[in-house]
């Protein structure tokens, strides 16, 4: 039975490989060749096409692609109030990979006021026509966990339960603003639940001073005050990535370590969870998601190559699942999107448009 509201039985995660001419576009402006004003018409012009090709397509979620940003995560935080970025001295180290060097500080009060994603999400809303427009934000445990205490004015927060608090209010308030702006669909997307499954990175929060399973339930916490009040006919949905640069990926382990407080209490709508390989275990912690209207959305259809998954494998997959977790309770999509940075990852954008058809074939025979 297919679904007519968020998230559906053929989903997407977000991001899109990032067409040439808003690479050039993006370059040109940086160099002072062209206005803000001329980048936006060409983001615009872009994002319109791509949409029509998710329409097209037969998707029932549309998303801009993130075309509007650099990174997943960076540059939503930086719209915040409090939140200064700045030139890093190294990138993120992925498998093999590092990005390019860029970080936050916290140096004034957090809030969430006038941020330039609600007009980007806008613009996709007056596009999307009779189907779902989708926004994506960082979820508020990734504006914490890579920079700690360290990241943290000790004079704005010398008290790092008050920060908490605040990280929580500023999310609530981010949640409330896009649905006035006609938002019904959001997503948080968040790494650090895939940290917590890791022994390799549990093990490198344990050198720094933190302990896992305490970050767990704070940020548990956090979320679950963000969501208080969450209107009805907004569904929110938490994406676990593993690592998404250029193709490549940071932790793994299963979901089990983190499944009773993530499945088992975090009230969001849906999960979005990666299960494109061995590194995310088996469905078993599945489990812990109660009957009733909460979906597990299973990243079966990988977005870092262009080959092909075997649809007959996929419906077996989905049908293991099934014995965790009820049928009307999962959905299928890629298990990220294709550009968590603008770099992209390693496949074509023709490639990109057959996973997503894929994705939309398996639901159709799955369900």
């Amino acid at each position: 039975m297919q679904r007519i509201y968020p998230p559906f039985r053929a989903d997407v995660v977000g991001s899109l490989l990032r067409p040439a001419a808003v690479k050039s576009a993006r370059r040109q402006y940086k160099q002072g060749e062209i206005t803000a004003a001329r980048l936006r018409e060409i983001e615009d012009e872009e994002i319109t096409r791509v949409v029509a090709k998710q329409r097209e397509l037969g998707l029932q979620v549309v998303t801009d692609g993130e075309f509007r940003r650099a990174w997943w995560h960076f540059d939503f935080f930086e719209g915040l109030e409090g939140v200064k970025g700045y030139d890093a001295a190294q990138g993120i180290q992925f498998n093999g990979v590092q990005t390019k060097a860029r970080g936050i500080k916290v140096t004034g009060k957090l809030g969430f006021d006038q941020h330039p994603m609600l007009e980007d999400f806008r613009f996709l809303k007056s596009i999307a026509g009779d189907v779902t427009a989708k926004m994506t934000i960082p979820s508020p445990s990734v504006m914490h966990f890579r920079g700690g205490r360290g990241a943290i004015d000790a004079g704005v927060y010398p008290d790092l339960a008050e920060y908490f608090a605040d990280l929580a209010s500023t999310w609530r308030d981010a949640i409330a603003a896009f649905y006035a702006a006609g938002c019904r669909y959001l997503q948080l997307d968040d790494t650090v639940w895939a940290y917590l499954c890791s022994t390799e990175q549990q093990q490198q929060i344990r050198e720094r001073g933190d302990d896992p399973a305490k970050l767990a339930r704070i940020y548990a916490d956090v979320l679950n005050q963000a969501l208080a009040g969450k209107p009805d006919d907004l569904v929110v949905s938490l994406h676990v990535c593993r690592g998404n640069f250029r193709s490549t990926w940071i932790s793994e382990g299963g979901y089990e370590p983190v499944a009773p407080i993530l499945f088992g209490e975090v009230k969001v709508d849906a999960f979005f969870l990666e299960y494109d390989t061995e590194r995310a275990g088996g469905f078993e912690p599945l489990r812990f998601i109660k009957p009733g209207h909460q979906q597990a959305v299973l990243g079966l259809i990988t977005s870092k190559s262009g080959e092909l998954e075997e649809p007959h494998a996929v419906l077996a997959r989905l049908e293991e699942a099934g014995k965790f977790l009820a049928m009307d309770q999962l959905c299928l999509s890629p298990q990220c999107g294709f550009a968590s940075t603008e770099e992209g990852n390693q496949l074509t954008e023709s490639q990109q448009w057959d996973k997503l058809k894929l994705v939309l074939d398996i639901s159709r025979q799955a369900w």
